[in-house]
């Protein structure tokens, strides 16, 4: 699951671990973080016309890279 979670993850997963956090308190951080930022990369919400659109588990606390990240992949389709 920790590798799963990298893959989609890995600066958010490599900063946590830098920190000093385990796997087992690193996993619990990026879980959820990866299932919605793997949707949005993958163009799951590409084509949302309104925000109630989208579906409640479609947002997540996420910092300013990892959005940017997620633009710049849209901004690319």
């Amino acid at each position: 699951h920790c590798l799963t979670v990298r893959a989609v993850c890995r600066r958010e997963i490599d900063c946590d671990r830098r920190n000093g956090y385990s796997w087992k308190v690193t996993l619990p951080r990026n879980y959820w973080k990866s299932k919605v930022k793997q949707e949005w990369l993958s163009g799951k919400y590409s084509h949302i016309h309104s925000p109630s659109s989208l579906p409640e588990k479609s947002m997540y606390p996420m910092d300013a890279d990892t959005w940017g990240e997620i633009l710049e992949t849209e901004l690319e389709r």
